[in-house]
């Protein structure tokens, strides 16, 4: 019984492991989205500032 137990705590928390791991997958994705995002729509300007400092 106390064998069982112990099997079910150690599949409980490797199910919890992945679960947790595809939570960071997600987050990451939707940060890489945002910065492509702000990068695609603040590129133009950031590249007119940076010409008129440089030159």
């Amino acid at each position: 019984m106390f064998t069982k137990l112990i099997t079910s705590a150690a599949v409980a928390l490797q199910c919890r492991k992945g679960v947790t791991a595809a939570e960071y997958a997600i987050l990451a994705a939707g940060i890489c989205v945002v910065v492509a995002a702000a990068a695609t729509s603040l590129g133009p300007l950031l590249n007119a500032k940076l010409a008129g400092i440089f030159s």
